[in-house]
This record gives C-alpha cells, structure tokens and sequence, in this order.
C-alpha cells in the first residue's frame, strides 16, 4: 500500500491518494516507459520506478475530511483533523486542522484554533472504543467545541 490512513476520516467520490507521478524527465513520460509490461510481454515493469513510488507513501491523519475530486500527490502528509476541498490538488504537507483548496491546495484557515486543537490531540477521541464514541455522539452534535472538550475531558 503507497498510503496510511488514521481513524475515522472521510473521503468524497473520485479522490486519488498517491496519484501516479509520470516520469518527466524520460522519452516518453507516458507508461511505456515504466509499465511497460502492458506493451510487451518480454519487459517487465521498471522496478526503480515502482521503488521510488513506494518510497513516496502518503499519510493521512486521523479526522481528515478530503473533498470530491481532490488529488493527493506521492509523499505528502495530512494532520489530524485537516479538511481539503473540492477538486484541491495537494503538493505538500497539510498541517493539522488546516484548510486547504485550490491547484495546488493553498492553505484558507484553520477549522479550530490552535488551543482548541491541542486539546482534541490530547483527547484523542478517534481512538476511544466504539461503546463510548456512541455515548459522546449526541454531545458532538449538539455542544460547541468547547464544551464538548469541556464534558469529555472530564470523562476520559
């Protein structure tokens, strides 16, 4: 697998993790050149290429929402409750609970403060048996933040 994906993130219809990176500096960059198994039965595929491809894993965080049609590039990493919209195209590094849009994605803002998102790492909640995670759904509902962090911070 070219990717690791945490607990409990979402991803639209028509995303692509780890996007096959064409060869650009080749004669063709097209497949022939790195598949080329697909075109003849007696070449196997380029075995340096698949290695730097796999050495190019993408790792995404827990939490993480990724929008319809975003595209996310070899070797990038996703923090912990980051949100990447539509149609983004993702070059780099995302930090946590950043988010990004556009190609490439550029960062728009964050979805909780820093102090606010210190505490969910803290908390934690994506690792917390299925029993409890029941039990704090109506308060994800209905709480903001805060409170919510207020309550389970308590309980945790």
């Amino acid at each position: 697998m070219y990717f690791g994906l945490g607990q409990l993130c979402s991803n639209a219809a028509h995303t692509r993790i780890s996007a096959l990176e064409h060869p650009m500096g080749r004669l063709p960059p097209h497949r022939v050149s790195y598949r080329p198994n697909e075109y003849s039965r007696f070449r196997g595929v380029d075995a340096a290429s698949r290695a730097r491809r796999q050495a190019k894993r993408v790792v995404i965080g827990h939490d993480v929402w990724i929008g319809h049609g975003a595209v996310v590039m070899p070797g990038v990493a996703i923090g912990n409750g980051a949100v990447v919209g539509a149609n983004a195209v993702v070059t780099r590094d995302v930090p946590a609970y950043a988010i990004v849009a556009g190609a490439p994605a550029r960062p728009l803002g964050r979805r909780f403060p820093e102090e606010v998102a210190a505490r969910i790492e803290r908390l934690g909640w994506w690792d917390w048996a299925p029993e409890k995670l029941a039990e704090a759904i109506p308060d994800m509902q209905a709480l903001p933040i805060e409170a919510f962090l207020d309550r389970w911070e308590r309980v945790a």
